[in-house]
């Protein structure tokens, strides 16, 4: 049965759209998926299932969740060989003072398009390196990610599509859970 990692976005942050791991992992349960994990309360949910079609699954989790939580969270599905690929592409693992608390990888629930990526590709990111690959940014917050200056709603705006952010140590720790799955 293979392994999906969900991302939820904006659960738990401020005090507001709130759920405990423990809840959710109920409501996976509950659509059937199997050996059902979470890591962190940051919304990461990794489980098995035969589903196969990826909007559908989408579409049936988040529906779960705003009738379980009575708020609605947008979800990007993501397997294991994703995020090996997303680690394996970091544009900034050759820099020798990399630090991995400033690198957060925002998953992109769609793929956009050429002319999405060279809109958001004209938005200035300074002080913030911005690389967008396919259905993920790579963004490295030069002076940490507490205050950063690149607005994430302006660049999804650009692109077309919604999405959610993981700093790099929950990537390659959700990489590393769904190994062991």
């Amino acid at each position: 049965m293979p392994v999906l990692i969900s991302l939820l976005r904006g659960v738990n942050v401020g005090g507001h759209r709130q759920v405990k791991m423990e809840d959710l992992r109920s409501i996976y349960e509950s659509l059937g998926f199997k050996d059902v994990q979470t890591y962190i309360n940051s919304g990461n949910v990794l489980f098995k299932t035969v589903a196969r079609d990826p909007g559908r699954l989408r579409r049936r989790i988040e529906d779960a969740i705003e009738s379980a939580c009575g708020f609605r969270s947008d979800v990007v599905l993501r397997t294991p060989a994703d995020l090996k690929d997303v680690i394996d592409r970091n544009p900034f693992a050759a820099r020798p003072d990399l630090d991995a608390r400033k690198l957060a990888i925002h998953f992109l629930a769609n793929e956009p398009n050429a002319e999405a990526r060279r809109r958001a590709a004209a938005i200035d990111p300074s002080p913030e390196e911005l690389h967008v690959h396919a259905r993920e940014l790579y963004i490295y917050y030069t002076n940490g990610m507490a205050r950063p200056k690149l607005s994430l709603t302006a660049i999804e705006k650009a692109l077309q599509t919604s999405g959610t952010s993981r700093n790099w140590n929950t990537v390659r720790k959700l990489l590393e859970m769904a190994g062991q799955l």
